[in-house]
């Protein structure tokens, strides 16, 4: 079974991390940290971000960021993303998995460097309002955005197909918020209750919206340029991304319900899915071993 297998996992890890045939240099020099981070093992960001929900979540911050006209300039001004889209979302899971199990000074040092690549995405942007703005990705701002759409997509995927989390969802958006101020966000929600209610201010005050420009990335984000194998399993974790959006949200992404959405066992495959997904890859990612290796070294120091 494990060789009938190994294509589909080399496939999975190739997307997820850039390359299949090694562990990524990054991932490895998470064990040589000199302490044990901003999270502690089993913690909150440690459960969330280290299960298969994670990929449905993936997708859906995605998708929601995508509203934001600012945080979209962003992207179709400076973003490779049709012309190394995977090369987009490994680093994205270096950042996460680094600050969420690296020690402090690796997770400062990747948010840094985040940071300093965001310096040059600066321009103009339609705002909601159809007025003409200047954004810059470093903008306390704009990464407030990012982050409440990072943070709820992770949190609400892993709350419909994940374990439960330790302190339970505030505990999740109070650790989570220690990564926002990593990237300039000033205030970043400190529980669940009050992370929707951002995510409900940027919507009620019209500063989402719609149009050709976020519907071209939605195309894209529907099929993108994954090997053949792993389309169909791609398509269920789409939709399972686009049926957990608020029903507004999907208004704006240009989603309608048909008769077959409703008969589509959304949940169910999802789960099916996502239980494959952790067959292929283990139950721990190898960011959470070598940093469990580096909790063990500190320990036993």
């Amino acid at each position: 079974m494990t060789g009938i297998l190994e294509p589909v996992r080399s496939r999975l890890i190739e997307t997820l991390a850039g390359r299949s045939d090694e562990v990524p240099r990054w991932v490895l020099a998470l064990e040589d940290g000199d302490d044990a981070g901003f999270f502690s093992a089993g913690s909150a960001p440690w459960v969330v971000h280290g299960g298969m929900p994670t990929l449905v979540a993936g997708v859906r911050a995605l998708l929601l960021q995508a509203l934001h006209p600012g945080a979209l300039a962003g992207v179709r001004d400076f973003s490779r993303f049709r012309e190394d889209p995977l090369g987009r979302l490994a680093g994205t899971i270096q950042w996460i998995h680094t600050v969420t199990f690296g020690s402090t000074g690796q997770a400062l040092a990747s948010s840094q460097m985040v940071r300093a690549m965001h310096k040059r995405v600066t321009g103009t942007f339609v705002d909601g309002h159809g007025v003409t703005r200047p954004y810059a990705a470093n903008d306390p701002e704009l990464a407030a955005w990012v982050h409440v759409a990072f943070a709820d997509a992770f949190l609400t995927a892993h709350e419909h197909w994940g374990s439960p989390i330790p302190g339970g969802a505030d505990e999740y958006v109070a650790q989570w918020a220690t990564a926002g101020e990593l990237m300039g966000v000033e205030r970043p929600p400190r529980s669940a209750e009050e992370l929707r209610a951002q995510i409900d201010g940027y919507t009620d005050a019209g500063e989402l919206r719609g149009g050709p420009e976020v519907e071209e990335i939605v195309r894209f984000i529907r099929r993108p340029p994954l090997r053949r194998m792993l389309r169909p399993s791609y398509r269920v974790v789409f939709r399972a991304a686009v049926s957990t959006l608020e029903p507004r949200h999907r208004a704006m992404l240009g989603f309608r319900a048909t008769p077959f959405d409703r008969a589509f066992p959304v949940h169910t495959a999802t789960s099916a899915v996502l239980k494959g997904a952790g067959v292929l890859l283990g139950p721990q990612t190898q960011a959470e071993l070598a940093a469990r290796r580096r909790l063990a070294r500190l320990a036993a120091a």
